[in-house]
């Protein structure tokens, strides 16, 4: 039907379909298999100008790389919107999706239909989703087990070292935005990078570090105990809108005409001067200028005499910030300006690295907003950091809002097949229990591609991880012996929010891939 409409249009029948979906499928899989797990290998991608970009993480790698077929492409959208909405298990919804189309293979080989398979996913979907409450870990979510999930976290994304030393500075950092009774905005956490000689010396802010410093000589690089005032407000000459043009006889006339365009702006200045005078006077204070917009050089010039030190063209998403951090107002107006719009750091200094200035904002007495501040010998290693840290972040918050965790190592799966096989296969009849038997051993695809990731034999680990279920113990995998290890002694922990998502996800795409049954590729344009 499809070419009586247009002769260049491509049709793929049935089992040609199916055969074209499950293979991509299958392709997608192997693409990102060798990804999952701490001993995950990594993929280097290298773009058509030759920029190359070196990760595991699964959500950067379907962002990256082009894929032209339809189905591998519906499975990576799928994936992706998984990372958006809880930030992790995107390798994992690969490799599932894929997992779910490969054992529907086996059953559509042996003539059944793809419907009664789908039948089988959907019945296994509900019963683990019903199930999964109960699998919640009676963990206390205390500091100790927010270091844990974010360990894990990041253990997927980045070497040991550098995941041990950022595990307590992202709980620490999502700790520090915390507020009673709201929801967490992970965007008061700034990321900032900079390359150093070692990735070691990375560490938590809390307040703030901008990427600039100051704009004139005389200026402190360092003062203790400032003030801190953050403002809006234009500290430069500015032209005229309309095209004016100024006459003068002598030199008296054009110095005065001069004078009388600078008045605008010094008067700005010597208000935020009088008010550094009031607050500071016989005390040992100083005083800090922020702006958003510009101050120009005779404006800083007197801001240097009086000892200010003075920050122009400040970001946009770093005023919000500053009032979080410091405390204080930010003041679109120098009119009637109080003590009450200041807020307070213990310490604001200036860093050169390189050619690049950075200005820290520390000692802030309740700060709602921080700075992760990540430092690597190059751009390669801050770009792995900067993805495995939003990870990270996102885990512990998701910890949080969940109050609760589960068990992670393929513990969680294998105690779901084990669910699935001795409990709901009893109540599911006919043929829809065969495509519960695929959807339960594709479960399994977790545990035993850690397995092969790590080095181990997958079947042997399978079998003494179900060995281990069978006793009702919540058991994952030691990444190191291959043995069977407590999770909850082990500290290896997922969210929960995750697994619940991932359920569903996959088992949707892969049961609206097994009924397509024709594929439809539109080709040239039967007029031309």
């Amino acid at each position: 039907m499809a070419q009586l409409l247009n002769r260049g249009a491509e049709v793929s029948r049935r089992g040609q379909a199916l055969h074209h979906t499950i293979s991509a499928a299958k392709g997608l899989q192997d693409v990102l298999r060798s990804n999952l797990g701490p001993k995950g290998t990594l993929k280097m991608l290298v773009s058509g100008a030759g920029d190359i970009k070196i990760t595991k993480d699964g959500n950067v790698l379907l962002h990256e790389m082009q894929i032209q077929n339809p189905t591998a492409s519906m499975i990576a959208r799928a994936s992706t919107a998984q990372d958006d909405i809880c930030g992790d298990g995107t390798t994992t919804a690969v490799l599932l999706i894929g997992e779910l189309l490969k054992q529907a293979e086996r059953q559509l080989s042996e003539g059944l239909h793809p419907r009664v398979i789908v039948d089988g996913f959907d019945a296994a979907r509900d019963a683990v989703l019903a199930w999964l409450p109960s699998q919640k870990l009676s963990v206390r979510i205390d500091r100790e087990a927010l270091v844990a999930v974010s360990r894990c976290s990041l253990l997927t994304k980045t070497t040991p070292d550098i995941a041990n030393q950022l595990a307590e500075m992202v709980t620490d950092a999502v700790l520090t935005i915390q507020k009673e009774g709201q929801p967490l905005d992970l965007h008061m956490v700034e990321i900032q990078s900079m390359e150093h000689l070692s990735d070691r010396e990375s560490r938590l802010v809390k307040g703030l570090v901008l990427d600039h410093g100051g704009r004139h000589p005389d200026m402190p690089k360092s003062v203790k105990n400032a003030f801190i005032l953050t403002c809006n407000v234009s500290l430069e000459y500015e032209k005229s809108e309309v095209q004016s043009g100024f006459f003068y006889s002598n030199a008296e006339e054009r110095e005065a005409m001069v004078d009388a365009e600078r008045v605008v702006t010094d008067d700005r200045v010597r208000k935020i001067i009088a008010l550094k005078k009031a607050v500071c006077a016989g005390t040992d204070k100083t005083f800090v200028v922020i702006n958003q917009k510009g101050i120009d050089p005779p404006s800083l010039d007197l801001f240097a005499r009086e000892g200010i030190l003075a920050l122009r063209r400040a970001k946009r998403r770093n005023m919000e910030r500053l009032s979080l951090a410091c405390g204080g107002v930010a003041v679109s107006s120098v009119d009637d300006l109080t003590e009450d719009v200041l807020g307070f750091a213990g310490s604001v200094y200036e860093q050169v690295l390189a050619e690049e200035k950075y200005t820290f904002v520390e000692g802030v007495r309740n700060p709602f907003s921080c700075t992760l501040l990540l430092t690597g010998p190059n751009r390669h290693t801050l770009v792995q950091m900067k993805d495995a840290v939003r990870d990270g972040l996102r885990a512990v918050k998701n910890a949080i809002d969940d109050g609760c965790v589960v068990a992670g190592g393929g513990a969680l799966e294998v105690a779901a097949w084990r669910h699935l096989t001795t409990e709901v296969a009893k109540q599911v009849k006919g043929k829809a229990k065969l495509g519960l038997q695929a959807y339960a051993e594709a479960l399994l695809v977790v545990p035993k591609v850690l397995a092969q990731n790590s080095g181990f034999d997958a079947q042997d680990v399978i079998v003494k991880l179900q060995e281990a279920a069978d006793t009702g113990s919540a058991l994952g995998l030691d990444l190191g012996t291959g043995e069977p290890v407590d999770v909850v002694a082990a500290g290896i922990y997922d969210n929960y929010i995750v697994k619940k998502q991932l359920v569903g996800l996959a088992s949707v795409i892969a049961s609206q891939l097994l009924l397509v049954d024709e594929i439809l590729r539109a080709g040239r344009d039967v007029n031309k």
